[in-house]
């Protein structure tokens, strides 16, 4: 038998060990030219997906679905040799021990019962009216106002019968039929509403983006809208937002003197402050500035900054000018971290402000009150 020589095997793991350092060199440039090309087309994706957001969640839960469902075929058979509640031996599977011995896990009446979700809706749907239904009902499940429902479907009274069909519009407002010549201007004040709730809508679509331009036949909702003919007797309430104001007993001040021209939504999860430019903005909590973006797109956002109070931060967004540095601290009411202005996707001067606690967005208002 022939034994390899020492010197053979010095030779085999010197050329082994100089092609793993060439491999590795090749993938580390394979990996940087990757990174270059992503950092170059990262803030297009960016804009991208912050121009359409909404459009993409149905796509996303269902290839989200179908891989949650592969896996579960994957590793069923694996579980059912492992765990028995997920084998066919239902005599077993629907037994649990204990000190008297097993007991039969008990299943409440109504485990089949189902519920309308809660998931963001895109488009109007088509509602048969049950037994017990009534306008009221129907507008608190869905989550929008009687008027609402009154007006996508003609209907003079609330009178309404089982087996009718109803269109449910996603949101409290109006569906409107885009007529040539009109813009997210002109039909916002046609049904008494405001042309940034239009566009802040993730699922209204525009050819272009960035001047919200539409197209003529195209459904656009319209969040908060109400009837022409009803305007007249439909008052809509106006709300003042008189900051800087004392601080609330959870440390916080209205960042702005306006009128608050949109709530917080599911779509929308911030308070917008309308105001002339320039008016002042000031921190609406102590805290430190953690992030400046001036001259940029930043999602839509433009202008903004950030401020940060342990686990809270507050944004404000659209502004016309910066008055702060990263770092410096900040006193509620006190402190003018900038000026409303029209920055970013926005359709007139206001203060978009935002609070966010432990990295998730919150309903600002009741931090304000």
């Amino acid at each position: 038998m022939i034994k390899p020589s020492l010197s053979f095997l010095g030779a085999s793991i010197t050329d082994f060990s100089k092609f793993c350092q060439f491999f590795f060199s090749y993938l580390k440039k394979k990996v940087i030219i990757l990174s270059r090309i992503f950092e170059s087309y990262k803030n297009t994706l960016v804009k991208l997906f912050t121009i359409k957001r909404g459009r993409y969640n149905r796509p996303f839960m269902h290839v989200a679905a179908m891989g949650v469902l592969g896996i579960g075929v994957i590793l069923s058979p694996f579980l059912a040799d492992t765990y028995p509640i997920f084998s066919g031996d239902k005599a077993n599977a629907l037994q649990i021990s204990s000190p008297s011995g097993p007991e039969s896990i008990a299943v409440d009446s109504d485990v089949f019962q189902t519920s309308i979700s809660l998931k963001p809706r895109d488009k109007i749907l088509d509602y048969t009216v049950e037994r017990g239904d009534t306008l009221s009902t129907i507008a608190e499940k869905f989550g929008i106002s009687v008027e609402t429902i009154r007006w996508a479907n003609d209907l003079t009274n609330d009178n309404i019968a089982v087996g009718d069909s109803l269109k449910i519009l996603p949101v409290t407002g109006i569906a409107h039929k885009v007529a040539k010549g009109e813009s997210v201007y002109s039909i916002a004040k046609k049904l008494d509403s405001d042309a940034q709730k239009i566009v802040d809508f993730p699922f209204n679509d525009f050819a272009n983006p960035e001047t919200f331009s539409l197209v003529e036949g195209q459904i656009l909702i319209v969040p908060d809208g109400v009837k022409p003919a009803e305007q007249p007797t439909f008052r809509r309430q106006v709300f003042i937002a008189s900051g800087p104001v004392s601080i609330s007993g959870l440390g916080f001040t209205w960042p702005a003197h306006g009128i608050v021209s949109q709530f917080a939504a599911w779509y929308h999860m911030a308070i917008d402050i309308a105001a002339s430019i320039g008016t002042p903005i000031v921190a609406a909590q102590n805290g430190v500035v953690e992030s400046v973006n001036v001259g940029t797109w930043d999602g839509g956002y433009g202008t903004s900054v950030y401020v940060r109070n342990g686990d809270v931060q507050t944004h404000y967004a659209h502004l016309g000018g910066i008055n702060v540095s990263v770092g410096q601290s900040v006193s509620a009411g006190a402190t003018v971290l900038g000026w409303i202005g029209m920055t970013g996707r926005t359709t007139g001067p206001h203060v978009h402000f935002e609070i966010i606690k432990n990295g998730v967005l919150v309903n600002p208002l009741p931090y304000l009150q």
